[in-house]
């Protein structure tokens, strides 16, 4: 009986494949596996990953004792140690029937999801559409965040509470009793740094005299209101002694001729000016000073100035903010002659975070046109009928609604916006086009005679478990970031993992039903670009002219689907096997391979010896900022003398007690003999301050200061009173003034002259506050911002390594060997240890960006190891080499693609002017060619070296004689050597009758390959070499995709092939059931023999073939009159796969098992894998 397409097409999916069974006296019985319902003329369609057993066929079971003795193979990889496999049969035997059952379970639920898809593809396409939109209204109520203190300071840093704890004991009033030293918020605030543009001394007139313009220039700036109100400086300015706080260094003006001419020298580093009396620390105003002999200054090339705002409530915030704008932008249309002045406003680092986010809009216009056509070109085709432009563009449809509708989602619930999320459309692009590829692949793996709903649900299987996982993993990734102490951590990990987890339902959802529709058109032969028009295959073509060929003509032909002019291999793929990989097998390039990797991890460590830690503020400008030069100047001049630190002592303390108060000054002196502190000179203390005047005093003021009582009078009104004292802040009385609750003092830092010294000094200062037996506690408002330098390498440490360790829980849950796990994770370490290496040598510090590629890059780097792992460990080959063939042809195109596609998805960053896109496109660049190499390089040989099966490296013959050859062809054995192409014979032709398996005692049965007979002669393929085997690409259509996408052209999968052996495994020996004899099964789609009234009569014979222990002849098993079997359906299904071969095409035939079986060794014990059978998952094994 034929069967036709049609026939095939109207197929009903039922639950097991088709199983022939031949028994020892060559009658061929059939049945459906799962007690099919009901008998049709179509062959049935086995429900993916579903594992087929009869009562007696169970993997433990032995066949002459009738008991189950399980013995676990000797080199089945499972475990370290055959020893443990021996000590521990019944764990090993529990963790790995879970595993495989529910990698049965994920293959079956997705299969039936395809086909269900496939019936209802409009239903899948709409609703993503329409959710979409409904989650994109969310935008409306964006709430965008760009203050810098909150989303990069760590919510758990102690800086946030050393604050809270100042502001409880000391309010600073800008509206009133203002000192820049005793603030705990920079507030609002215009900073200058002023240079002579000649780079020469500013202590010149003519230089001095533009100086004043500047100050002019800011007290005239006006900034326009709400109600039409104008407010310059003298309105928005901090007050201090009832007036602007202003910078008392310009009045030098006045004295500036004299200093010109050598008339007046500046005594450094302290002096009182003689008009004024005012008293200048010349270090926090000049920077580049030049001293002279005497101590004197003999040039100055840099001068800061700041002015500060009162924000004491919102509306002077407001009204502040607007006045640093009309600042800035009064100073840019403003040209000075002599002087260059360099700029910085409170709200500059908003403005830079938000100037970041709008640097790379434009670019993401130009990344989605890089990505459709890197998507269109990669799916393209010669054949215009599989050829998939269309769907390539709807990869990166799905993916752009998936950022939408998942940023809507999260806006619509109250989640804050900041600008870092901007680079998440990008990734999601990336991931959307691999798993893009990932589904195109498996759909082109499917066989093309199938019916649609068939082709969706396989497709499902592999495909859909594949995205499945490296979604998870990426998931997993971006939610550990978001319990990290970083708000721009969290916020953006939350982002980008709900857009991963829609971008996988949509692309499940919505692209699966685009696939779906583009299924039947491929169906109905229409042009896979114009899509209206039917056009013929190549093999009908061939009179129509050469345009006609090139453009128009692909597909199938409906006569003869199995003509190999309609199918292609790949030459990519091909060049992977053939050429990559038997360069890696080599073992000298193993060894080069190996000695490279070393130079690389040597590399990494020493880059990672010099990791920079902590964001700094320059960093989070654009590269063409007003505030870059700024920063420039600022660590050119003023790093000797940078910060001042308040050091709060709180407490019952008794500050009468001369002992208390020789131990505060001792505290005193500890901070000051600190290298990072500048000494006594520079400390603001009103303690000392207080004991000196005592000192100088007492004899003539005569104050009793032995008491509290008296001690806190006396300070009150003696000393702390008056205008304009700067110690009253520093001072906090009880209620009624009878105890000091709270006190502090102020020192200057010293020599910080990078990030590192800003930590190592908030460090040290602590530590000493920390060993002080008083409660002490040190701030500045910058410690908000350094607290991320202490915390950044103990956060990413601690996200690395859980993500690592969740990765590697996930590796063995889907690749159940501890060995190959255990690669995975050394490959996950050592691409790490590089990224974190090489992004250092590449100039990015370990910061809270970093930090979210980092841990963002475990998910990346895990899904080509695993994969490669997988491939390598599921290769139905027997040697390494041959696995690492197996897995690179299988893996190495869809690395290489996968790796292109995410890279071009960030390409675009390159050109945004930030340090924070081009950190991400460094980072995931790192992570993405380091695993690339990992996957294609590394990974293969270290497993051929150390992994699974890596002990032996000659090919198992299971105690085959030697004259015994596996067999690579149709799914039946033949005898002897490996078979040739020979004439029509049929008496050549031998079906193996043993009585059963216990009765030869493990002698040897040679695996046989039957040729169907047909005019023009028997085609047996021949059971080839591993040479040959690579050179032919057997079985390559049965290679599930692995990895992160395809080739656009991956026909590979001869529809030859899959027509001649559509199967899930090999030729299997069923153990017979109370003495019966073995059966031999074969799974088979593509000829159907149906049960008839003469089953019975089958399964007689069946049990009688005890007495049959020898070689019969074939037409003695199917016509002997003995046999009363309708010889007619058998000769059929011969003569139909005799037809099928006499076309000329060369038969991609699977491998036939002859892994050892207990009481033979030349069958299989059922369940086990088999190391020469068709490539693809292990869930397609028995």
């Amino acid at each position: 009986m034929t069967v036709t397409p049609q026939d095939r097409s109207r197929a009903k999916i039922r639950k097991g494949p088709r199983r022939i069974h031949i028994n020892s006296g060559g009658t061929l019985r059939d049945r459906h596996v799962h007690a099919a319902t009901h008998r049709s003329p179509t062959p049935p369609i086995q429900a993916y990953g579903e594992e087929v057993l009869s009562p007696t066929t169970d993997s433990n079971f032995d066949a002459a004792s009738g008991s189950d003795s399980t013995k676990l193979p000797q080199n089945c990889g499972c475990c370290f140690t055959k020893s443990c496999q021996a000590e521990h049969p019944s764990c090993h035997r529990t963790m790995a029937n879970f595993l495989k059952k529910f990698d049965h379970f994920l293959s079956r639920s997705f299969y039936r999801l395809g086909v269900f898809i496939s019936y209802h593809y409009g239903y899948f396409i709409m609703i993503p559409v329409f959710l979409t939109a409904i989650m994109a209204t969310g935008f409306q109520n964006i709430v965008y965040q760009d203050d810098p203190e909150y989303l990069f300071a760590p919510t758990t840093g102690g800086a946030k509470d050393e604050r809270a704890l100042i502001e409880n004991y000391f309010y600073l009033n800008f509206s009133s009793d203002f000192h820049p030293s005793r603030i705990t918020r920079t507030g609002r605030f215009a900073r200058f740094i002023i240079v002579a543009k000649d780079g020469e001394s500013l202590l010149r007139q003519n230089v001095w005299d533009e100086i004043i313009e500047v100050d002019r220039l800011v007290h005239t700036v006006e900034a326009h209101l709400e109600d039409d109100q104008v407010a310059r400086y003298k309105d928005l300015c901090a007050i201090w002694d009832g007036q602007c706080y202003e910078n008392d260094i310009l009045d030098l003006h006045d004295l500036m001729p004299d200093i010109e001419i050598g008339n007046f020298s500046l005594n450094y580093p302290l002096m009182i000016n003689p008009q004024t009396f005012e008293t200048y620390v010349f270090p926090l105003f000049f920077g580049g000073i030049q001293l002279s002999n005497t101590s004197t200054i003999e040039s100055a090339k840099a001068l800061s100035i700041t002015y500060w705002l009162k924000n004491n409530h919102r509306k002077e915030d407001e009204a502040a903010g607007i006045w640093e704008q009309a600042l800035l932008k009064a100073l840019n249309d403003r040209d000075f002659e002599t002087i260059e002045v360099a700029r910085f406003v409170s709200r500059t680092l908003e403005t830079e975070l938000e100037n970041n986010t709008n640097s790379v809009i434009p670019y993401f216009g130009v990344t989605v046109v890089i990505m459709v056509v890197f998507s269109v070109v990669t799916v393209m085709m010669g054949d215009w009928v599989r050829t998939k432009p269309w769907l390539g563009l709807m990869g990166v449809v799905s993916a752009a609604l998936a950022c939408l509708a998942s940023f809507g989602f999260l806006i619509y619930i109250g989640l804050e916006f900041i600008g870092i999320n901007m680079a998440a459309p990008f990734l999601m692009l990336g991931i959307g086009i691999d798993d893009t590829f990932v589904m195109l692949a498996a759909w082109r793996r499917t066989n093309l005679q199938d019916s649609v709903p068939e082709r969706m649900g396989t497709c499902y299987a592999e495909a859909a478990v594949s995205i499945t996982i490296t979604s998870i993993t990426d998931m997993i990734s971006f939610y550990i970031g978001a319990i990290t102490p970083f708000p721009c951590v969290q916020i953006f990990c939350l982002y980008t993992g709900m857009a991963v987890v829609v971008t996988y339902l949509w692309h499940v959802t919505f692209f699966g039903g685009c696939m779906a529709l583009a299924g039947y058109m491929e169906k109905n032969q229409r042009h896979g670009v114009i899509c209206t028009i039917k056009v013929k295959p190549y093999s009908e073509a061939k009179d129509d002219g050469c345009c006609y060929n090139t453009f128009c003509s692909g597909g199938i032909s409906e006569t003869d689907p199995w003509n190999p002019m309609d199918n292609k291999e790949h030459q990519l793929m091909v060049f992977f096997r053939d050429y990559v990989a038997r360069l890696l097998n080599i073992p000298a390039i193993k060894a080069l391979v190996v000695m490279i990797f070393l130079l690389y991890l040597l590399g990494a460590c020493w880059g990672c010896t010099m990791v920079k830690e902590g964001l700094e503020r320059r960093r989070l400008s654009r590269y063409d900022s007003y505030s870059v030069r700024f920063y420039d100047l600022e660590d050119q001049y003023f790093r000797d003398y940078p910060y001042r630190i308040q050091v709060v002592i709180t407490g019952d303390l008794d500050y009468s007690n001369t002992t208390t108060q020789d131990q505060l000054i001792e505290l005193h002196q500890k901070f000051e003999n600190l290298s990072y502190v500048a000494g006594a000179l520079y400390t603001e203390s009103w303690l000392r301050a207080w004991l000196g005047f005592l000192d100088r005093n007492q004899e003539y003021l005569e104050l009793n200061v032995t008491e509290e009582e008296d001690f806190i009078s006396n300070l009150r009104e003696i000393y702390l009173s008056g205008p304009a004292n700067p110690y009253a802040q520093d001072v906090t009385f009880n209620e009624d003034f009878t105890r000091i609750i709270a006190s502090r003092f102020i020192i200057q830092t010293y020599k910080i002259l990078d990030a590192n010294d800003d930590k190592d000094m908030m460090e040290t200062l602590r530590k000493v506050a920390e060993d002080s037996p008083f409660n002490v506690t040190v701030f500045n408002p910058f410690f908000i911002f350094f607290d991320q330098f202490v915390l950044v390498r103990t956060t990413s440490i601690q996200a690395i390594s859980l993500a690592a360790g969740v990765m590697m829980v996930i590796s063995l849950i889907f690749i159940p060997n501890p060995l190959c796990s255990l690669w995975v994770a050394f490959s996950i370490v050592s691409i790490e240890v590089g990224v974190v290496g090489y992004m250092t040598l590449w100039d990015v510090n370990l910061d809270s960006i970093s930090m979210i590629n980092l841990i963002m890059c475990i998910g990346f780097s895990v899904d080509f190891s695993a994969h490669i792992s997988y491939a390598y460990l599921a290769a139905k080959v027997d040697t390494p080499d041959e696995r690492v063939q197996e897995c690179l042809y299988g893996l190495g195109l869809p690395i290489l693609q996968g790796g292109l596609s995410t890279i071009l998805g960030i390409t675009a960053l390159i050109f945004a002017p930030s340090y924070i896109f081009l950190t991400f496109f460094k980072t995931v660049f790192l992570v993405i060619f380091f695993g690339a190499v990992h996957g294609i390089f590394l990974l293969p040989v270290l497993l051929s070296v150390l992994g699974p099966g890596s002990c032996s490296n000659k090919a198992k013959q299971d105690s085959l004689p030697p004259t015994a050859t596996r067999a690579i062809g149709p799914p039946f054995y033949t005898q002897g050597k490996p078979p040739i192409t020979m004439q029509p014979d049929s008496s050549s032709l031998k079906i193996p009758r043993p009585h059963s398996i216990a009765a030869h005692n493990g002698s040897a049965v040679s695996p046989m390959t039957l040729a169907s007979l047909g005019n023009k002669g028997a085609f047996l393929t021949s059971a080839a070499s591993s040479t040959d085997k690579s050179k032919k690409g057997d079985g390559a259509n049965y290679d599930k995709d692995l990895g992160l996408g395809t080739s656009g052209e991956e026909s590979s999968e001869s529809s030859l092939s899959k027509g001649v052996a559509n199967r899930r495994g090999g030729p299997d020996i069923v153990s017979g059931c109370g003495g019966r004899p073995p059966i031999l099964e074969v799974y088979s789609n593509n000829g159907y023999i149906s049960d008839d009234l003469e089953v019975e009569e089958r399964r007689s014979q069946e049990r009688c073939l005890d007495g049959l222990g020898k070689w019969e002849d074939v037409r003695r098993s199917y016509h002997s009159p003995s046999k009363s079997l309708d010889s007619s359906r058998p000769s059929a299904s011969l003569n139909r796969s005799s037809s099928h071969m006499s076309r000329g095409h060369r038969i991609h035939s699977s491998r036939s098992r002859s892994e050892s079986r207990e009481g033979s060794a030349a069958f299989p014990r059922y369940g086990q894998r088999s190391s020469s059978g068709p490539r693809g998952h292990y869930h397609d094994r028995h």
